[in-house]
């Protein structure tokens, strides 16, 4: 009898490839803020998933008849992008990833009434804690950075908190799909008339349309395979690594180095994020 079941080993790798894509993703897009900045990059990558996520999933076959959870999951969902792209221009990509994910184990520690998930929210915080000397120092973290990272957190609680409140609008493809349009209507206006006829520019646009399908059309794909064929106990675990791969990833594509203390921050929350979905009865 095998250790692991086929479907099982399906899903592992459909999350570590969606987890890779999404990150990879983040590491080219912060390539591009020099030439078009975080709103111009949010703009490619939001705009491009929409279109390539409506095409996949034409959502205009069933049109939901309760409009408010989509639309504020929508603009959670563009709020969260734009945040986190104006955070990495400021601080280190695995450390923004980091301070993220406090947003999505907020909601799982919370929205539970067991003493053991006070544990893990300890741990969060120390991980918060263990950043702030860099914060303070010359050389340290930009704390507007650290904010905006945050914020991109609440966003991400706001998506999911949202995102739930939608089970019953549609198919998951096509309830992603008109949240990342709504994101579009809300965020390609706003890059646009910020970064003017620089978007236009045809050597950036094949970047944008990689952009969005690594950082979104592909990974969100890839996350609906793995949950059909995993439980969301294990889905959530293996998503807790997704901080260490953002840091690897910017090793690797933009050869971002992290100090040893920042390296330790980002333990203490995927030790908290992965002990919440370890512990939790369901």
């Amino acid at each position: 009898m095998p250790l692991i079941s086929r479907d099982y080993l399906i899903a592992i790798i459909c999350v570590l490839f969606a987890m890779l894509t999404i990150q990879s993703g983040a590491s080219i897009a912060k390539q591009l803020f020099e030439h078009i900045g975080p709103e111009g990059t949010t703009a490619y990558r939001i705009g491009f998933s929409a279109i390539i996520l409506c095409l996949i999933f034409r959502p205009w076959r069933k049109l939901p008849t309760n409009w408010f959870p989509l639309i504020v999951y929508g603009l959670c969902l563009g709020g969260m992008n734009i945040s986190f792209y104006y955070s990495i221009e400021r601080i280190p990509l695995g450390v923004a990833v980091a301070l993220e994910f406090l947003g999505p184990l907020a909601v799982a520690i919370f929205s539970s009434k067991r003493k053991i998930d006070f544990v893990w929210a300890v741990f969060a915080v120390l991980g918060v804690i263990v950043l702030l000397p860099d914060i303070s120092s010359v050389n340290g973290l930009d704390p507007i950075g650290v904010m905006l990272a945050l914020l991109a957190g609440g966003f991400w609680a706001g998506y999911i908190l949202f995102g739930k409140k939608t089970g019953s609008v549609g198919s998951s493809g096509s309830i992603v799909a008109i949240g990342m349009s709504v994101a579009a209507i809300a965020i390609v206006p706003f890059g646009a008339i910020s970064q003017g006829f620089a978007l236009l520019d045809w050597s950036l646009i094949p970047l944008g349309i990689a952009i969005g399908i690594l950082s979104s059309a592909l990974p969100y794909s890839l996350e609906m395979v793995a949950l059909r064929k995993m439980p969301s106990q294990g889905f959530s675990i293996f998503m807790s690594v997704e901080p260490a791969i953002g840091a690897l990833a910017a090793f690797v594509i933009l050869g971002e180095l992290l100090t040893f203390w920042q390296w330790m921050a980002i333990l203490m929350v995927i030790t908290a994020s992965i002990g919440s979905a370890a512990t939790t009865k369901r």
